[in-house]
């Protein structure tokens, strides 16, 4: 349960979220800001409430695990990593350019607070069935949380890992689904539409909810009865708009665009108005 406090500062977050977001594409003067946009309410509450994480130590052991396999959403979740003092922001200006850390997609090679590499769609769910099943077998308490995209859900990988996490009752893990209804070139719907995305997995059996992706506390209420959840894993289903937060890009084909300082200045001016 959301308190009216706890929905304010994860409000808050997410815009900060977003605006840190805008700032990384505007100094590389270009990125995948549609489907990065989308996921920041999700990862406020995600790193605002839910997650057990120690910045100081982004490995310890008793964390809970992120695999964004939707990878080229890496800065919404490097910024979510910086405002929680994973690193210092003034990493978040190097994105994507010569010796930086913070590549274009995410990778736990080079970036504090990345669990998964990702990138390659349709690989990540897979990673978490893994990284699920061994602190299941191990008995461990942790939780691994998983992004994927709509677009990327069109891979048959996920579906292998969605019977995989079905069978080994991989109730430790939480699928979130972007469901922002455009990919790389069309509609997600033209180019092969998935819906309906809660029956899908029921039909798998897991257990399966559909949220506004841009409720703060929608999404925590999601989270909180995927917890309970303790024998299936749990499909979360966010309806969401792809650039969601960012003024001029969601008027146009958002997936990736080029950020100039001027288009930036302005959006974030709405944000923080």
């Amino acid at each position: 349960m959301v308190t009216e406090q706890e929905l304010r500062e994860l409000t808050d977050f997410a815009q900060e979220i977003r605006i840190w977001t805008i700032r990384q594409m505007a100094e590389r003067g270009f990125g995948h800001m549609g489907g990065a946009m989308s996921i920041c309410d999700l990862l406020s509450v995600l790193y605002g409430k839910r997650m057990k994480v120690c910045p100081e130590d982004p490995s310890f052991e008793e964390r809970d695990w992120l695999v964004c396999s939707k990878g080229h959403a890496g800065p919404a979740v490097y910024a979510a990593l910086a405002l929680k003092g994973f690193f210092p922001k003034e990493w978040l200006y190097t994105l994507n350019q010569p010796g930086t850390r913070l590549p274009s997609h995410c990778d736990a090679g080079k970036t504090p607070g990345i669990d998964v590499t990702t990138g390659s769609l349709g690989q990540g769910l897979s990673a978490a069935c893994g990284v699920a099943l061994a602190k299941k077998l191990d008995e461990r308490k942790e939780r691994v949380y998983c992004i994927i995209g709509d677009g990327e859900s069109q891979e048959g990988q996920n579906w292998e890992a969605a019977m995989f996490a079905a069978q080994n009752r991989l109730g430790n893990l939480t699928l979130f689904v972007d469901n922002n209804k455009k990919q790389l070139d069309n509609d997600t719907e033209k180019i092969c539409d998935m819906e309906d995305f809660e029956e899908k997995f029921k039909s798998f059996g897991w257990y399966t909810v559909r949220v506004n992706g841009h409720d703060c506390r929608a999404i925590d209420d999601a989270v909180g009865q995927a917890i309970q959840e303790q024998e299936r894993p749990t499909a979360v289903i966010l309806d969401t708009l792809k650039g969601k937060g960012c003024k001029f890009a969601e008027t146009i084909w958002n997936h990736h665009i080029n950020v100039t300082g001027e288009q930036a200045k302005e959006a974030i001016e709405a944000l923080m108005a």
